[in-house]
């Protein structure tokens, strides 16, 4: 454990001094340290890290959670609800209709349309946090994309399990379908109506009190909500969402940040230790191909996102680029998919796919300006050359 700390620190400073992001330095950390990669193998089985990596996205979630303020909710709903579905039809459609174009099988396709349809909820997190964005205008509508893809992703994975089963598929989805979403209204209705409650509960004057209150809340949520069928990383979602509405929000969002940072690296470290490199060359072109059709549909829906929100270009190329990135979903998606028997050649896809867009995704949106610059509109001196803080924000002209 020490060693995973030390090479993802150690590899993130160096890509600092030369301006790379640390999401995929850390994944890097990973692929040459684990078991697939000759040389030093740190950690010989992934599985020993599951439990860390799992509380690293239960407490990115968390984080977001206690940023995504129920008013923004109340405020945004029917916005929210009309650019994350319009989100989900481009990429899913297009990952539906790109896996058929393989021609791997119709079981292939609906785990293709999943892995190329969900953003990864962690690395637009921890992209937020580090391009320090959480407080743009363009912000908003990106997590309420994320809010509305988790709630299609609990769905969506308690309707494929049975497909892929091939067991029951229709009955079996839609008693799963329904439990999931049962436990979800339970929950956005806690957050909603037991503010009050949840406040006293949770208050106290002792930061280490408070700290393992919160903790604790999150993670026994987490775990309930994966034995309803409901992602777990939802559940820590949820629980920030409470949490953050309450009199002690401002000093949770401030005790969680070192434990979201250093859990946060071992959940990317772990991913790369699932990569094997040496299976990525056979699946090059299908990579190269879906992250290109990716791209495009990223363009599209950040453009039907900055319509419906009236963004210019440049929070237009922010909400583009910062939803490109693909993550634990499709790591989830791969693993179903093995233990179904599917085509032996869609997990290192879907491992080449993620680890391109992991490097990638943090890149674009940290040059989001490049992409502004041709959008619709062009470049606007209003908007400024910043993509980071204040990109996005429209400026009052100076009276004449």
């Amino acid at each position: 454990m020490g060693g995973a700390f030390l090479a993802a620190a150690v590899l993130a400073r160096v890509g600092s001094r030369i301006g790379l992001p640390t999401i995929p330095l850390f994944i890097l950390a990973g692929i040459l340290l684990g078991p697939h990669t000759p040389g030093i193998v740190l950690v010989a089985d992934p599985h020993d890290l599951e439990m860390l990596s799992a509380l690293g996205l239960v407490l990115l979630l968390f984080y977001l959670g206690l940023e995504f303020h129920l008013d923004d909710l109340k405020a945004g709903g029917r916005k929210m609800a009309l650019a994350g579905g319009t989100y989900l039809a481009l990429n899913v459609g297009a990952g539906l209709g790109f896996g058929f174009a393989l021609g791997w099988g119709t079981s292939e396709a609906l785990v293709l349309a999943g892995v190329l349809g969900i953003s990864s909820s962690a690395i637009v997190t921890k992209v937020l946090v580090d391009l320090g964005r959480i407080g743009n205008p363009e912000t908003k509508p990106i997590l309420g994309i994320i809010v509305v893809e988790d709630v299609f992703l609990a769905l969506y994975l308690a309707a494929l399990q049975p497909i892929l089963s091939g067991a029951d598929s229709l009955s079996a989805a839609a008693v799963d379908g329904g439990k999931a979403f049962g436990f979800l209204l339970l929950l956005a209705l806690a957050a909603r109506f037991g503010t009050k409650v949840i406040s006293k509960l949770i208050n106290t004057r002792d930061d280490e009190l408070l700290v393992i209150s919160f903790l604790g809340a999150a993670v026994f949520v987490a775990g309930v909500s994966e034995w309803f069928g409901v992602a777990d990383a939802i559940g820590a979602f949820m629980v920030g969402l409470m949490l953050g509405s309450t009199s002690s929000g401002t000093r949770i969002l401030k005790l969680v940040h070192p434990l979201r940072d250093a859990f946060g690296a071992i959940f990317f470290f772990a991913f790369g230790l699932s990569i094997n490199p040496g299976d990525l060359p056979t699946v090059l072109w299908p990579v190269l191909a879906a992250v290109a059709v990716t791209l495009a549909m990223n363009v599209l829906a950040g453009l039907a996102a900055a319509k419906v929100y009236a963004f210019g270009p440049q929070a237009t190329a922010n909400i583009s680029t910062t939803l490109v990135a693909r993550g634990e979903f499709a790591l989830i998606l791969a693993t179903m998919a093995a233990a179904a028997g599917l085509d032996e050649r869609l997990s290192p896809f879907i491992a080449g796919y993620v680890l391109v867009l992991a490097v990638l995704a943090p890149l674009a949106a940290g040059r989001s300006h490049w992409l502004a610059r041709i959008l619709p509109g062009g470049w606007s001196r209003d908007e400024g050359g910043d993509s980071g803080s204040g990109a996005g924000r429209v400026s009052t002209p100076a009276p004449a």
